[in-house]
């Protein structure tokens, strides 16, 4: 097997989150630092789409569940509101949904004090804060539910 084919093969793993396996694309905590700022700078732009794919790699670049859940959190959260600027407020429930349960798994991890837990992801969840961006959510699906096609409230703030 030549070099080249090993690294493809390498670089096509993945991770177990909820049962299920997930791409894992390693990438260099800096990295993951960096496409973390510009993510979270395109959705306070609010160029979601943008959000979107700058976080992905983060996301599919590291195996630490609790920095899995952080990014998924926010990708599934500006997924949402592309989703509400398509008028499609179904896809904006499911996501916000979504973003709900991840924001809230990393918010509980960043607390979290085991050996196994890393620094570098407790520390860029610590930069947002995790529970009032849940209480926003919470906000914006009780809107949705009372029949709202859209929501009013915007997205919740980063």
């Amino acid at each position: 097997m030549t070099s080249d084919v090993a690294a493809a093969r390498a670089a096509r793993r993945t991770v177990l989150q909820d049962g299920r396996a997930k791409a894992y694309r390693p990438m260099p905590a800096t990295a993951r630092r960096l496409a973390f700022a510009a993510g979270l700078a395109a959705y306070r732009r609010g160029d979601f789409f943008e959000a979107h794919e700058l976080l992905e790699p983060a996301w599919m670049g590291t195996d630490d569940p609790a920095e899995r859940d952080l990014y998924q959190g926010l990708i599934k959260l500006a997924a949402a509101y592309v989703h509400d600027v398509r008028g499609n407020p179904v896809g904006l429930a499911k996501n916000l949904l979504g973003a709900r349960r991840r924001l809230s798994a990393a918010g509980d991890s960043s607390r979290a004090e085991t050996p196994t837990s890393g620094r570098a992801p407790r520390r860029r969840a610590e930069t947002l804060d995790l529970p009032a961006i849940v209480r926003a959510i919470d906000e914006r699906l009780a809107e949705l539910e009372a029949g709202s096609a859209s929501v009013r409230l915007g997205p919740p703030a980063i």
